[in-house]
């Protein structure tokens, strides 16, 4: 089936070049065009499971019981430093302001120092500082979430203006705010860096200038087109503005590596024949199935973030895999038409000499033969060395970001620090309680055991007509072990009746739950499926299996590295970040699914090349020699490239962008160097020719569905000669090459 799609694929190509590439400019531009506008319809939240308690809870408080957790948190600081927020002219001026947030028909519950003297946690405790929270009317609240107050906020802002106060907007509405306009800046300024670092470096691997730009035109229509996709999805699901820097990055990075793949493997057809559309041909039969095959490992990968209920985590599997999509329709339809309009002039405007070319002897070569000739030394030094660097791994700690992914000269991460800082209780991190049914004068004793919780600094009970809540102000932040402790601690005290604790640490604890509770699926799903896919890819069982270990191992790696850097702060000071002693839970399943994808489409590249030896000779040790020979300069410069434009995020603002842009970069190189370059030839030489056993009903199943690199069309061998034998090694009429 995959066959006679690729073959129609390369016809068309061949037959009608200029209506494919002139239907792709139409459809690309148009979904650059509308894609623009995307950013405006992202959402800057997503981080909660909407059936937790917590959820439930928020949605009671906010339809039945008129109450909320504060949205917007202002840190109103008088500008005369030798003056407190007790001073008469201070005071006048804070009563002021807050009358006219209570006059914004966008805001309820407006609640100040001045007007609530005796409420703990609004005053700090120097009297320099003094808080006004309040929340989105409940229709925003449970309508339109944070987008609406994300947006108000800058009016906000505007709002407080005044010539005797000082006032920080924070709280979750300014921080989303912030958020925001900081990712898109940081977009920019990726963009402006990895660009113009990848034409060079693809002008290097190439030689030439047209045949470096066409993985960059790939790259920018995956790009382009994928900001469409991403419209259309907004259109029917919320979309968090995260996913906005997977799907530049990996618009560019994928685009930009199939392109690669193919047009280096049309160059060595091109060395064959000079046939021009039965190079296209080849190439397209080749090469495309193994970018088809690889797509499809990668999708799957990002398909295992919809298990998890946080639109957050899902926003990254619909932009993800839009991109993968488009790169690989891109790779596959639209850049044969291309080569096959430019023919040998994919080689001109040489600018190097000689330009690289693949050979089945070279330095890649003489490295797989190195390290076959003595597999357990460097099976177990790499081995060592990837565990010792996941060590830290053991000990990470899992969080939520708040406004610290912020830098500091952001208007709300300043809130957060003085409330942090100065303030007894954190009011942004105010839990409530919420009890429908029960009335406000049946509390006293149930009041009385919650302010026994350790850290709870101050608890104060609210009435309303459908029941009561109270608000608890606590001592420790969210997103951490001692607020999860407090949110178990209070859903432990025995209620009146029906209760729902809510509030951020309340969020993020069931967030952390609702992810424990479905990774063992996910990750199963990512075994399974990918073991399938290869299977099918090579025919054999040991492959996938093998793939799966090394991959989990270089990841562990990766993940060591993040918690040393991330979360105890090492290198805090080069990368401009704040640690916050635990690592974004939601980051992290985000960062496992995207590098998983990248290391098994490697890990396709080399098999595929591997194989095609395989299966011309039946030689395991020169079939591996000549396969990493044949990918090992294209598999580097891939994962250079691709490095190069996740570290491009690495200088974002945000540091969650940090987190996500500089791990995957880190796994993309291990796994390119370590792992494919080292690892993978020293465990193929150890297993020798039971790399490709599979049992006999398996094997009749590939010989029918599997997916194979070439095609006796081609006139190359088949696969059956190279896996119909039932003990490895008792192969016929095939004579080992023996590495010396």
């Amino acid at each position: 089936m995959l066959d006679r799609i690729l073959a129609a694929t390369s016809r068309l190509s061949a037959r009608r070049p200029w209506w494919v590439i002139l239907v792709a400019a139409v459809l690309v531009l148009g979904a650059g065009a509308v894609g623009g506008a995307v950013p405006d319809r992202l959402g800057t939240g997503g981080f909660d499971d909407p059936a937790s308690e917590s959820a439930r809870g928020e949605e009671i408080l906010a339809t039945q019981l008129g109450a909320g957790s504060p949205d917007v948190v202002l840190v109103v600081t008088p500008v005369d430093p030798a003056a407190t927020v007790d001073d008469p002219a201070v005071a006048a001026a804070g009563l002021e302001l807050t009358a006219r947030l209570a006059a914004d028909a966008e805001l309820t519950d407006v609640a100040s120092y001045w007007v609530a003297s005796d409420a703990p946690g609004l005053r700090s405790e120097d009297g320099r500082h003094a808080l006004v929270v309040a929340r989105g009317t409940a229709a925003e609240v449970v309508d339109t979430g944070e987008h609406v107050l994300a947006e108000h906020a800058g009016q906000v802002t505007d709002a407080a203006g005044t010539p005797v106060l000082d006032v920080l907007v924070g709280g979750p509405a300014g921080t989303f705010a912030e958020l925001q306009t900081q990712i898109e800046q940081d977009l920019a300024r990726a963009e402006s860096i990895a660009i113009p670092v990848t034409i060079a470096l693809l002008v290097l691997v190439f030689g030439s200038l047209v045949a470096a730009g066409l993985p960059l035109l790939l790259g920018i229509m995956s790009i382009l087109g994928a900001l469409g996709a991403l419209f259309a999805i907004t259109a029917v699901t919320d979309v968090s503005v995260f996913s906005l820097n997977l799907t530049i990055a990996l618009g560019l990075g994928l685009g930009i590596d199939y392109a690669l793949f193919m047009v280096s493997r049309y160059r060595e057809e091109l060395e064959r024949t000079p046939d021009v559309v039965a190079a296209v041909a080849r190439t397209v039969r080749t090469a495309g199935r193994t970018v088809v095959f690889s797509g499809l490992t990668v999708a799957v990968a990002l398909c295992a973030l919809l298990f998890f209920p946080l639109y957050f985590l899902r926003s990254f599997a619909y932009a993800g895999v839009a991109v993968v999509v488009l790169s690989v329709l891109g790779a596959v339809v639209v850049l044969p038409a291309v080569l096959v309009k430019l023919g040998h002039r994919v080689n001109a405007g040489r600018l190097l000499r000689r330009a690289p070319r693949p050979s089945a002897e070279g330095a890649w070569s003489r490295v797989a033969s190195g390290v076959m000739r003595r597999p357990w030394p460097v099976a177990i030094a790499v081995t060592t060395l990837l565990l010792v660097l996941g060590a830290p791994f053991l000990g990470a700690e899992w969080g939520q970001p708040d406004d610290r992914s912020l830098p500091t000269s952001a208007q709300s991460r300043q809130a957060g620090d003085l409330m942090r800082e100065e303030f007894a209780g954190d009011e942004a991190a105010t839990l409530t309680i919420a009890l429908p049914g029960t009335a406000a004068d049946a509390l006293g004793a149930y009041v009385a055991e919650i302010g026994r919780v350790a850290n709870v600094v101050a608890v104060t009970p609210m009435a309303a007509d459908a029941g009561s809540y109270l608000v608890v102000l606590p001592s420790v932040s969210p997103y951490t072990a001692e607020g999860d402790t407090l949110v178990q601690e209070l859903r432990d005290v025995p209620a009146p009746g029906e209760r729902y604790v809510v509030g951020a640490a309340a969020g993020g604890l069931d967030a952390k739950l609702a992810i424990g509770e479905r990774l063992p699926w996910a990750i199963g799903f990512i075994a399974l499926t990918t073991g399938l896919l290869l299977f099918l890819f090579t025919g054999s069982v040991v492959l996938p299996v093998k793939a799966l270990v090394l991959n989990l191992l270089s990841l562990s790696a990766t993940f060591g590295a993040m918690v040393w850097i991330f979360q105890d702060g090492r290198f805090a000071d080069v990368l401009d970040f704040t640690p916050t002693g635990h690592l974004e839970l939601g980051v992290a399943i985000l960062m496992f699914c995207v590098a998983f994808g990248l290391s098994m489409d490697y890990e396709v590249f080399l098999l595929s090349r591997i194989k095609e030896e395989h299966d011309a000779h039946g030689d395991n040790t020169l079939a591996v020699a000549r396969g990493l020979q044949r990918t090992g300069s294209i598999i580097s410069a891939a994962a250079g490239l691709l490095a190069i434009v996740f570290v491009a995020f690495a200088f974002s603002g945000v540091a969650t962008v940090k987190l996500l842009g500089l791990g995957i970069a880190l796994a993309v190189v291990m796994d390119a160097t370590l792992v494919r370059g080292l690892l993978v030839p020293a465990v193929m030489r150890l297993a020798g020719d039971w790399n490709w056993w599979a049992p006999a009903p398996l094997r009749r199943a590939y010989e029918r569905f599997g997916l194979r690199e070439t095609s006796a069309d081609d006139g190359a061998p088949g696969v059956g000669a190279a896996t119909d034998a039932t003990v490895p090694g008792t192969e016929p009429g095939r004579t080992p090459v023996t590495v010396q």
